[in-house]
């Protein structure tokens, strides 16, 4: 339920502009907006990606500031293999936020997808810069795919020197 804090005198334009969200409107706290993005989440995890993807465009037209909805649908984007859209998602939630590991990592992977290897590995290493100790799936994901591609780049050059 929104809270007493929802201003009621911000306009179309102002919205339309990027000068206010509807959340400006609404007033939903940090906390229900985290909730919301949870039962996303989980909804994702579960199987039900069609519920997923309403909640994480829910998200993106309640708060167009937060990196929850587009963290969400760069996710069902790269699982559906559509991986121009999870680019463009996933880059999206990095610009809103700079402490997820788990969005680094699924835009590293959908940026190696693309053939981007080098922007890719920059995306992998901020993910495992963002986890120095190690605890984080998705940096741990990081991780394990920049060794994948060092061992595949390893031995395309041992094969160009036996050429």
């Amino acid at each position: 339920m929104p809270n007493e804090t929802a201003v009621t005198d911000v306009t179309l334009d102002q919205i339309l502009d990027g000068e206010a969200t509807m959340n400006d409107i609404f007033g939903f706290s940090d906390l229900q907006i985290q909730s919301i993005a949870v039962l996303g989440f989980q909804a994702y995890e579960q199987g039900r990606n069609d519920e997923a993807r309403i909640l994480f465009e829910g998200l993106t037209a309640l708060d167009s500031k937060s990196y929850y909805g587009y963290a969400g649908l760069g996710v069902l984007a790269l699982v559906e293999d559509d991986v121009d859209a999870a680019v463009d998602y996933l880059r999206q939630a990095a610009e809103r936020t700079s402490g997820d590991a788990a969005v680094y990592a699924n835009l590293g992977e959908a940026l190696f997808r693309q053939g981007k290897v080098e922007e890719a590995a920059d995306a992998f290493q901020k993910a495992i810069e963002l986890d120095p100790e190690g605890k984080d799936p998705g940096a741990n994901r990081a991780r394990a795919m920049m060794y994948g591609v060092s061992v595949v780049l390893e031995e395309a050059a041992k094969a160009m020197e036996q050429e």
